[in-house]
């Protein structure tokens, strides 16, 4: 036996070179290009002949209107979404499961739905809340409204419920896909044990579904988060140019044909990035807490 195939033989270097690829492809896409939105955002910017490493940027990005009011409505459509979403992806789950032969059929479709692209989805939105939208005709048609015109605004609308809706309809079906996926058949046979000991149906779903789903189901809810809080298509479609997301404001601040104004950009992104970690990490917290509290 050669020493390569004994080196590759330990369970520990299998592993690490299994998940090589996929460890360099995070290493230079996500962490190599994080790293230089850092390093322009203190200034680094050797096309324009270097330049002084400092501060500027984020107190430039601190004193701009367009970014203070970016965040609250950032962090709201991130959260709403993602907590909408995955409360409904949960739910129909649930619901879909336990509807025997069906459960194939509608699996079939909550998969169907996530070929639809976000930007085909925002179209559908826009046909079906904007002003002259489906919804509003409606509301005119059944004597709601005495003109479309009046129903209130459900996109470019200053709160985004346009942009929410979207994030809502298109995230749902990933969520129960993952918890259908999730609802193995340990999980059943969990259930039953429960109940023969007496469990009651809401006792079964809070002590023995709900936290057998935690851990998948809080993972793709991330995902939707980072997501959400990041996407640009969708915002600019169902969104005001004023207040707009950050990803939106990132996105118009670097194509400025005004150079200098690059680290300003580089600044917003590394705010948005910095904010989807942390209320990432918040969540993980909270949930390694709720773990062992049910221990």
């Amino acid at each position: 036996m050669t020493t390569l195939s004994v080196v590759t033989g330990s369970p520990a270097v299998r592993r690490a070179l299994l998940l090589a690829p996929a460890m360099l492809v995070i290493g230079v896409f996500f962490v190599g290009g994080f790293a230089q939105a850092i390093a322009q955002s203190l200034g680094h910017q050797p096309l324009l002949g270097g330049g002084r490493w400092s501060l500027d940027a984020y107190r430039v990005a601190a004193d701009d209107p367009a970014v203070r009011s970016s965040i609250a409505l950032t962090l709201r459509i991130g959260i709403l979404s993602t907590v909408l979403a995955t409360t409904l992806g949960v739910g129909f789950a649930l619901v879909v499961r336990r509807l025997g032969a069906g459960r194939a059929w509608l699996t079939r479709l909550f998969q169907g739905t996530l070929a639809v692209p976000h930007l085909v989805g925002a179209l559908c939105i826009a046909l079906l809340l904007s002003p002259s939208g489906m919804t509003s005709r409606t509301a005119h048609a059944v004597g709601l409204v005495d003109d479309a015109q009046q129903f209130p605004a459900l996109t470019q609308d200053g709160f985004g419920w346009g942009i929410i809706a979207e994030y809502v309809w298109k995230e749902t079906p990933f969520i129960a896909v993952i918890a259908l996926a999730a609802m193995s058949v340990n999980l059943q046979r969990l259930e039953d044990v429960s109940r023969t000991l007496g469990a009651a149906p809401w006792q079964r779903l809070r002590h023995v579904t709900l936290p057998m789903l935690s851990a998948p189901v809080g993972a793709a809810a991330l995902l939707v988060l980072a997501f959400t809080m990041g996407s640009y298509e969708v915002p600019v479609l169902l969104g005001r140019p004023f207040p707009a997301p950050l990803s939106v404001v990132t996105y118009q601040t670097f194509n400025d044909t005004d150079l200098t104004s690059r680290p300003e950009a580089m600044a917003i992104a590394v705010l948005l990035a910095t904010l989807t970690t942390m209320i990432a990490a918040g969540y993980l917290v909270v949930t390694q807490l709720a773990r062992r509290r049910h221990a």
